[in-house]
């Protein structure tokens, strides 16, 4: 049996009818594909035009096994099975975020041809591993209600209210509780991927870079370093959002992600 036969195949869902313009949408380390359907489904239900979305869970996370993946080059070996396998050659939208947006990255570079815009959520930057990212120091700037100081959502929001609350349980923590902590670990020991996604030639079609200015995971200043690779790229921070800016700043974060659909469907 060769090795792309043992690759795990991918849980996922699937929205839209099967004759619209594929999208897939790639979410981040350790939630599942909910972080993805609960920021981009409210834009594609507006959407005029027909779109196919596909929301993969990683390997690992969510309801996907990790079975013999041991790297980020594995994860995204799968990745791109699941392309193959559920898009074949057809072009498609590309959105990642966070390690989600560095696998599209990745995606993207392999397949320029394929990709037919790129759009990338508070994602990894050019320096992968925490230790060298250049992050803001978390603060909170919207209190509206009181929450538990360890709690991850405490950790990293910087808008609290009851809004993003809900949302954060019901989009992103449903996910961490489904994670195989012991598949992560694995991984994480080899989650640089082997080739840069940069390294090649720019990516000449539309793109969009949502960050957040008060986000302390990732943060924007990483995010800047890549724009030049990506010159039909729109860029943007937004205030008063850390590493869930859809979240933080759901209207402004639809309108951006409205505005790259109209670049891609102009471009064709």
């Amino acid at each position: 049996m060769n090795a792309v036969a043992t690759r795990p195949r991918l849980h996922h869902t699937e929205h839209g009818p099967a004759d619209g313009v594929p999208v897939l949408a790639v979410h981040g380390w350790t939630p599942d594909h909910r972080l993805m359907t609960g920021c981009l489904e409210p834009v594609f239900a507006a959407r005029e035009r027909p779109y196919r979305r596909l929301y993969p869970d990683l390997p690992g996370m969510g309801r996907s096994a990790a079975d013999g993946v041991a790297s980020s080059d594995d994860v995204l070996a799968c990745l791109e099975d699941y392309v193959d396998r559920h898009l074949g050659d057809t072009p498609f939208v590309l959105f990642g975020e966070s390690y989600g947006g560095y696998l599209s990255r990745a995606l993207t570079a392999r397949r320029p041809e394929q990709v037919l815009g790129l759009g990338l959520i508070c994602p990894v930057g050019r320096p992968v591993e925490n230790a060298d990212r250049t992050v803001p120091q978390h603060q909170v700037l919207v209190r509206e209600i009181e929450v538990d100081p360890d709690s991850e959502f405490a950790q990293i929001t910087v808008a609290q209210t009851q809004e993003t609350f809900e949302r954060t349980q019901r989009e992103i923590v449903v996910g961490l509780d489904l994670a195989d902590q012991e598949a992560l670990a694995r991984i994480r020991q080899r989650w640089v991927l082997s080739e840069d996604p940069e390294a090649g030639t720019t990516f000449e079609r539309p793109a969009l870079m949502v960050t957040g200015r008060q986000d302390s995971s990732t943060g924007y200043v990483d995010t800047w370093a890549l724009l030049e690779h990506y010159p039909r790229a729109t860029f943007a921070v937004l205030d008063t959002a850390g590493h869930n800016a859809q979240i933080e700043r759901p209207e402004l974060f639809e309108a951006l992600v409205h505005d790259f659909l109209d670049r891609v469907e102009q471009h064709g």
